[in-house]
């Protein structure tokens, strides 16, 4: 399992498409916090508030994670060498849950520079360190969770293709519905009190308490409950493969 974890990680950041990926998160989000005028820039807001990443980067992340894990079982099933890798003394549970790792810590090392936001953010509080950190880590804790849910998507719908750019898509649709379909239905206000339950269904209700610097177990177990359905799903498709 460690073998392949390590594979994982070398693979894709032995490739161009792994600088691109990271590059062009980290300039999207520096672009809507720093550059773009409008509601999300640091500087026009008067206050210092790193509320502005927190609400770019959840919908950065449904096209990044996807672009991370579109080859992850895609292009082992283009080549062929899915059925090498299952001959391997791993069980499906152990090759799913070593490409998830990789995937996730993917992920951590492109969101890692925004620390130097969190950084610039509190020199420029007035006095020095006049922001809300148990929001900021609070919400940092809620990118977790979430980058773990939409790794776990994009495993999922890698695994059904051969061909990476329908897994591409199919991870972005599915991450889109996951975090905003649910509160999207809910904000119609037709289905009365089922409102609030179907808006709890998302992942955005979920991201959003975090982000108030409350832990809550019920968010926690949430984010949980998502990521392992996928993965889960991930390895009947694999194990489908034996049948």
């Amino acid at each position: 399992m460690k073998a392949l974890f390590l594979k994982e990680i070398r693979s894709f950041l032995s490739s161009l498409i792994g600088y691109v990926v990271m590059g062009v998160f980290l300039l999207i989000t520096g672009l809507f916090l720093w550059v773009f005028p409008g509601d999300t820039n640091l500087l026009d807001m008067g206050f210092a508030s790193l509320d502005s990443l927190f609400f770019v980067t959840p919908w950065v992340f449904i096209f990044l994670i996807p672009a991370i894990t579109m080859r992850s079982f895609s292009e082992e099933r283009r080549t062929g060498t899915i059925e090498l890798l299952l001959t391997k003394p791993l069980s499906e549970w152990q090759i799913v849950m070593a490409k998830y790792l990789a995937g996730l810590l993917l992920v951590w090392i492109a969101l890692l520079p925004t620390l130097v936001y969190y950084i610039t953010v509190y020199q420029l509080g007035n006095p020095i360190g006049n922001l809300d950190s148990g929001g900021i880590w609070g919400s940092y804790l809620g990118l977790f969770f979430l980058a773990s849910a939409y790794v776990a998507i994009g495993l999922f719908c890698s695994s059904l293709t051969d061909n990476q750019i329908i897994a591409f898509l199919a991870a972005a649709l599915l991450s889109f519905v996951m975090y905003s379909g649910f509160q999207s239905i809910a904000n119609f206000d037709l289905l009365g009190s089922l409102d609030n339950f179907v808006g709890n269904l998302g992942m955005q209700a979920h991201f959003n308490s975090l982000g108030r610097g409350v832990v809550d177990s019920r968010d926690v177990v949430y984010f949980i409950i998502v990521s392992y359905l996928f993965l889960l799903l991930s390895r009947l498709v694999l194990l489908s493969r034996k049948w």
